[in-house]
């Protein structure tokens, strides 16, 4: 960057042009240098690679070098003519540290343990850029599966060439916003989902290029902040971290209640259906009441006991899901078909056995009554299974610490147990003696056991 200025009189009908930037670059540009006594001396070739060396030495400890340059000129100069960057004197070389935030080693190993590869695209000098993605954990010197390139170098090749360095790329120095626009779209074309950090204007382009654009919110400037999508409020590489907790838990959430809902859906159908038409009067085990009161469970209820799980460390520790994965995975499928499966059989049992089960007559409002309890308790532990979605076999693990799923569990046992014993005619129920509520308990606690064999 070079700034033109005017003068006090002791520089009478003359400008001063002050340059400063990246130190090789501008000590290109110079052909004097500023001495300690305050002598202006010609800049020759062994003095200019000792500088050279210099600014080597400070980029491996990490230091970013700037180059402070000036020229004289007259008043009537045109940079038309001859730029401003031009047979400049040298006045100072300076290496500035920008000490790694304690927290950023840890983030970048989170992120890799996510499966999220990180890349650090910079003006820096490629030396201080390696020595900064070391410290950080992006870069390894000695690994061949790891590249770190230049701007220029990478804006030289072809696409064919582009295309093979970009899985081991993990640093780019020098670059440009060009460069850095160029590598965003790329990987995109690749079918990778890209993240984007940036806090000038020139990382408008590739943060609204990016799937997401993560601004700064203390440092960025507007524009940066309008082409992203998300603004880092304390401009922290570890709050990328959190975000990407926090939105694989909204996800996962989405996938538990989706599960659940699709099991209640399918046995609540089925009972019903099949009960109607293997019934004397065409009537449905399930009542009217009774159903909205599963729905209750099965909508509002369950949305809120499962989407509010706090999230966990633990969500970091597999892969991303595709762009183009199901939202019902495999497993998902294993865990509703198994406790269908179960659910089905448990009901249709106390359907047609229920005398033998539970000593009443078939058919009968208590007959019923046990058949609508049993289904909701079925129901009720099987939201415990449906708090896990893999092969997690502990479903209770971090139960407790979720207080609102607590408070929901208990709210539907009690509502559950007032509906048996006062919905009288309304709800279609007749108070349960306690060895048929056990009964009911220890046929849907039945789902437990049936989600540990469906998770293995």
């Amino acid at each position: 960057m070079t700034t033109v200025v005017g003068c006090d009189e002791s520089f009478k009908d003359s400008k001063v042009s002050y340059t400063k930037g990246a130190s090789e670059v501008v000590l290109g540009f110079c052909g004097s240098v500023l001495n300690a006594n305050g002598t202006v001396t010609q800049l020759s070739e062994n003095q200019k690679a000792a500088l050279l060396t210099q600014i080597e030495k400070y980029a491996t400890q990490g230091l970013r070098t700037i180059c402070l340059a000036y020229a004289q000129m007259p008043n009537n100069y045109s940079p038309a003519e001859e730029p401003f960057e031009n047979n400049l004197i040298c006045a100072a070389i300076l290496g500035i540290k920008d000490p790694v935030r304690d927290e950023v080693p840890s983030a970048v190993a989170s992120c890799h343990k996510a499966g999220i590869t990180v890349r650090m695209v910079t003006g820096d000098n490629i030396l201080t850029a390696k020595k900064i993605a070391e410290e950080c954990g992006i870069y390894r010197e000695n690994d061949p599966d790891l590249i770190a390139i230049e701007g220029p170098v990478f804006r030289a090749m072809s696409p064919e060439e582009r295309d093979k360095i970009i899985p081991k790329l993990r640093v780019m120095a020098r670059s440009s916003p060009v460069d850095k626009y160029t590598l965003v779209t790329r990987l995109k074309e690749m079918g990778e989902v890209v993240a984007v950090t940036g806090d000038g204007t020139n990382d408008a382009p590739a943060l609204k290029a990016a799937n997401v654009g993560f601004a700064m919110g203390i440092t960025g400037t507007e524009v940066s902040k309008e082409a992203s999508d998300i603004i880092l409020m304390d401009d922290n590489f570890s709050s990328i971290v959190k975000a990407v907790i926090w939105g694989r838990n909204v996800y996962d959430s989405i996938r538990k209640f989706l599960q659940f809902q699709l099991t209640v859906n399918i046995v609540a159908v089925t009972v019903a259906f099949i009960g109607a038409l293997t019934n004397e009067h065409g009537e449905s085990p399930l009542k009217p009441v009774q159903l909205l009161w599963v729905n209750l469970i099965m909508d509002s209820m369950a949305a809120l006991a499962l989407a509010t799980e706090p999230p966990s460390p633990e969500l970091l520790n597999r892969k991303p899901y595709g762009k183009d994965e199901g939202l019902i995975t495999p497993q998902m499928w294993r865990n509703i078909i198994g406790q269908g499966i179960y659910q089905l059989i448990i009901n249709f049992s106390v359907l047609y056995l229920g005398s033998a089960i539970f000593g009443v007559k078939n058919e009968s409002v208590e007959h019923f009554t046990c058949i609508f309890n049993t289904f909701v308790l079925c129901q009720l532990f099987n939201e415990i299974n449906c708090r896990k979605l893999g092969r997690e076999l502990n479903v209770f693990a971090g139960i407790l610490q979720n207080k609102i799923f607590n408070a929901i569990m208990v709210f539907t046992v009690a509502a559950q147990f007032l509906i048996i014993t006062y919905g009288g005619e309304f709800a279609g129920t007749t108070p349960l003696s306690l060895n048929q509520w056990l009964t009911c308990a220890l046929l849907g606690a039945g789902s437990l056991p049936v989600g540990f064999l469906t998770h293995s």
